[in-house]
């Protein structure tokens, strides 16, 4: 079991790729705390509230710099909600040594309509779903400081995003990870909004998620006070870090990072799952 100090130190650089890619610092933690011996359920309940902190720390910065686009969140927040109250309420009681299978699963569904583009930071438009993405007005502009250039995108297909959301509400609830990984994708490969407006907007819509999740999880005692706090401030910490520094950096660079920690996740938690087999 690890100390208070150690998980803190952990925790920051954690909240700081976690903010960067939209995954959320929780996707990275757990995986972690399974490796030095906290039993899974435990991990994934504890780290879901280090997720409500990661998201409060990074969206801040999000929205201040006109990133993170609230209409388009709160639309989405709808389904995820109800689906993390499901999912957490389905973890409660499935056997640990599956929820390592499922967490490996669902993070390779990230892969899904994510391929390694190229510096464009605005996909091309997609069809369907343009009265209803008007008539709410999920649409927005934002100022990229690593093009020099205002990018001007719209919602498309807002109802088949919000079933892809609400499924990756079920998977937040139940892995604890605030399924940033799959909400990103959800929002460039259905919503077709930029990168960066797909993974600020992820990461304000994890906090709203967990806390739904975790109010399932305060009942069952599987929420641990010692893990929590050290994670929730060291998340926080490189959260804030990395709201500063993402805009910065181009799409590509933040594909390949996304990327990279999706494979690592996937592996240490395949492996841990035949294991305990």
């Amino acid at each position: 079991m690890m100390d208070m100090i150690s998980l803190l130190m952990i925790s920051v650089p954690v909240g700081f790729i976690g903010s960067l890619t939209g995954l959320g610092g929780a996707s990275i933690l757990i995986p972690l705390l399974v490796f030095f011996g906290v039993p899974v359920k435990e991990a994934i309940a504890s780290a879901m509230v280090s997720v409500v902190a990661t998201s409060s720390g990074s969206a801040a910065a999000y929205v201040r710099q006109r990133l993170a686009n609230l209409k388009i969140a709160m639309f989405l927040e709808m389904f995820t909600s109800v689906g993390a109250i499901i999912g957490a309420m389905i973890t409660t009681w499935i056997a640990p040594v599956y929820l390592y299978f499922f967490f490996a699963a669902f993070l390779m569904t990230s892969f899904v309509g994510r391929t390694a583009k190229g510096p464009t930071e605005a996909p091309a438009p997609g069809k369907g779903g343009e009265a209803l993405a008007a008539w709410l007005a999920l649409e927005g502009r934002y100022f990229d400081e690593s093009t020099r250039e205002t990018v001007v995108y719209r919602a498309r297909r807002p109802l088949l995003g919000g079933l892809g959301m609400m499924v990756a509400g079920l998977a937040a609830g139940m892995l604890g990870i605030g399924a940033g990984a799959f909400k990103v994708t959800v929002q460039e490969s259905v919503l077709r909004l930029p990168a960066k407006v797909a993974s600020t907007t992820s990461n304000f819509i994890v906090g709203m998620t967990a806390l739904a999740g975790t109010s399932v999880y305060l009942g069952s005692g599987l929420l641990n006070v010692t893990l929590m706090a050290p994670m929730a401030v060291g998340s926080t910490i490189g959260a804030l870090a990395g709201g500063r520094v993402l805009n910065r950096l181009g799409g590509r660079t933040l594909r390949t990072l996304f990327f990279s920690v999706i494979v690592l996740l996937i592996v240490q938690m395949l492996y841990k799952g035949v294991v305990s087999w």
